[in-house]
């Protein structure tokens, strides 16, 4: 029997620890300053809890089978929202593979992922350093095993933010796009030409971006990417380019940050692993969305910016689903 796979990506909007947290280093401390003031362990279950409440609505009240976030600061927080999503699953279980980055404010990229349906091998996580002069995310990348005992590399991204510009800050971006494209290489050297590979993230950046098409190797065209003698990605949100909708909101001008990546192991519809690209959605229910002419999504805020304990984070997530036959 084939076996359905829900995937989801969610930007978290700096799912942080409490103010005074004993798990905190010094030296993120001293980076974090003030920015955190006021924000107690009540906000912080707050925040969990209105993150958990969506993420239990995915796959039709079902919660997804693997879920990538960013914007967490630490384990302890993933647990927290494993264990409140569970709860509102009755008690479906999550396993966490968390990469704990050297980034400036000490956010990190995440999976939370079903172990009775996949499972992540000792030895097959791996962190990729993105270089850069100031500490970024790191791409993390797991060699998943399906029930079938496949292996299926997905990469994990957070790139680095437009701050200081889109232009001038273009650059660092595209040493994660060839960062990301090396490694897919990499998981075809190692595994095999026939190794299926999803890359999942907050890009920074839009499908017609040059980071994504001319460093990350990706296309909108799957029969360019199932061709390519060299590793390419179908980028799957091409189609909700040419929408009115994104991902986030920047003044009030949508953009569609938050993508989906998929190879040639990925992209036929004969591949024994295949992406479902009409499955492909920007999850927008209803209460996380802002009402009015923008219809943006309603942060929870934090971190010097004003709290709304109705909100959730300034991105919507993003889902699709993947078939494995036997």
């Amino acid at each position: 029997m084939p076996t359905t796979y829900y995937l989801a990506w969610w930007n978290l909007e700096n799912l942080f620890d409490e103010e005074n947290s004993p798990r905190r280093t010094e030296k993120l401390a001293r980076a974090l300053g003030d920015d955190l003031a006021g924000w107690t362990p009540q906000l912080r279950d707050r925040k969990v809890s209105q993150l958990a409440s969506v993420i239990a609505q995915m796959n039709g009240g079902a919660g997804p089978d693997l879920l990538g976030v960013c914007e967490v600061e630490n384990r302890f927080v993933l647990e927290l929202l494993a264990a409140a999503v569970a709860d509102r699953l009755g008690g479906r279980r999550y396993e966490i593979v968390h990469a704990d980055t050297g980034d400036a404010r000490g956010i990190d990229v995440a999976f939370l992922y079903d172990p009775a349906l996949l499972t992540a091998p000792a030895g097959q996580v791996f962190f990729h350093v993105v270089m850069r002069r100031n500490a970024t995310r790191e791409i993390v990348q797991v060699n998943f095993q399906t029930r079938t005992g496949r292996t299926w590399a997905v990469f994990g991204n957070h790139w680095p933010s437009r701050s200081g510009g889109q232009y001038e800050s273009a650059g660092y971006r595209a040493i994660a796009g060839e960062t990301l494209a090396y490694f897919h290489q990499r998981v075809r050297e190692e595994h095999g030409q026939d190794t299926a590979a999803l890359a999942m993230g907050d890009f920074n950046d839009e499908p017609f971006d040059t980071s994504l098409v001319a460093h990350a190797l990706s296309t909108r065209q799957a029969v360019r990417v199932i061709n390519a003698d060299t590793p390419r990605f179908w980028n799957l949100m091409w189609p909700a380019a040419g929408t009115p909708e994104g991902t986030f909101y920047f003044q009030n001008e949508p953009n569609l940050l938050d993508q989906f990546l998929v190879n040639a192991n990925m992209a036929r519809p004969t591949s024994p692993l295949h992406a479902n690209p009409d499955s492909v959605r920007i999850l927008r229910f209803p209460e996380l969305v802002h009402t009015g002419d923008y219809p943006r999504p309603r942060p929870f805020g934090g971190m010097g910016a004003s709290v709304d304990e109705t909100g959730y984070s300034d991105h919507f997530p993003i889902a699709m689903t993947v078939t494995e036959t036997d």
